[in-house]
């Protein structure tokens, strides 16, 4: 591993403690990596103790948004060890992120050491409960200091990480949201960006007061097609098929949602990508033809969803969770936590490095 490893990371790690609650993304891993990119080079990596940034009023992230991130997991095997699941497709979409926003991509060598060497150095964080992980947070911003509108022309990459808690437990409540966008084909959805996220804070404000727990996002153009919730992407399964909405542009392609499709197609199911229309699916799900819906993503894996909310009417899923989420679920987290055969070849072995 050809990084800086601060003598001072032992001591954070050591004086560390592990709560009893870890909830999502609440408790911060002591370390974090950090690499620079000034003028297009990028500098050697090093893993340091977890502490504030220190950025100019005037940095660019702070103004125009330049700023891009990933959420992955490393998982704890039966058999003890620690591996990290499918990092090469995020490395792969973080680089399509940030050539989105004028970015220099970070190579695939830089990410790659820098998730290992948080998750090597973090291997005791890692829960050894079925459903809990420790998240990764990789992100990338821009930091030069000036005011014009234009690409910055110096960057940080950092990788920070949290033990964690599935993202939602038990069952969602979706409202559909008719009125706002939060992406636009030819904008940002297909990227992972902080932007997309801050547009979605407004409908989950108004949604928490009815009760509902995430948004369902309508295509922009004609808020008649379903696409994603805020972070997660969506299925219903329709007569014994997967449905789930095509990649148009303003959906982000999720890694969970990927492997979910394979899976499925591997244990039978026929999976529809599709344009789904929101009336069409309110009727199916009102006349029993769609019985269950679920989202998924990599901090909620498998969410099922109980009910769909549009103006003043409730559409009940008849089942939640239903068989094809419980199944699809416990496939998935069966190859992630080493029970079961990983024959996609996802996970990622890694070597714990001990600081005792």
């Amino acid at each position: 591993m050809s990084i800086y490893i601060d003598p001072a990371v032992a001591t954070s790690l050591r004086g560390f403690e592990m709560p009893e609650k870890l909830g999502f993304g609440a408790v911060m891993a002591p370390v974090m990596f950090r690499a620079v990119c000034q003028d297009g080079c990028w500098s050697r990596g090093e893993l340091i103790p977890y502490a504030p940034l220190s950025l100019d009023p005037a940095a660019k992230v702070l103004h125009y948004a330049q700023s891009c991130f990933e959420g992955m997991k490393a998982y704890r095997t039966a058999g003890g060890g620690i591996s990290l699941f499918r990092p090469e497709r995020n490395a792969a979409r973080m680089a399509h992120s940030a050539e989105r926003l004028c970015m220099p991509p970070v190579p695939e060598a830089l990410f790659m050491d820098g998730v290992r060497a948080v998750t090597a150095y973090c291997a005791n964080l890692v829960p050894a409960t079925s459903g809990e992980s420790l998240y990764l947070r990789p992100f990338l911003i821009g930091t030069q200091a000036d005011l014009t509108v234009s690409a910055s022309t110096s960057y940080e990459f950092y990788v920070i990480a949290s033990p964690s808690e599935a993202y939602h437990a038990g069952n969602m409540r979706l409202w559909v949201e008719r009125e706002d966008s939060r992406a636009a084909v030819g904008g940002t959805g297909d990227a992972k960006v902080g932007g997309n996220y801050a547009a979605s804070l407004l409908s989950i404000a108004r949604l928490k007061k009815r009760g509902y727990d995430q948004s369902l996002w309508l295509s922009p153009s004609d808020r008649k097609a379903v696409e994603e919730l805020s972070g997660m992407n969506f299925f219903a399964v329709i007569g014994g098929e997967l449905h789930t909405p095509a990649l148009t542009g303003s959906i982000l392609e999720g890694v969970t949602r990927d492997s979910l499709i394979d899976l499925a197609r591997d244990l039978g199911y026929t999976v529809n990508e599709r344009a789904i229309d929101i009336d069409e699916l309110l009727r199916q799900v009102a006349e029993g033809a769609c019985e269950e819906a679920f989202a998924c993503g990599t901090a909620a894996i498998v969410s099922p969803i109980s009910v769909i909310g549009d103006g003043g009417e409730n559409y009940q899923l008849a089942r939640a969770p239903g068989p094809v989420a419980e199944r699809l679920r416990q496939a998935l987290l069966d190859i992630q936590e080493g029970r079961g055969e990983d024959r996609f070849g996802w996970m990622h072995p890694v070597e714990p490095v001990s600081v005792d």
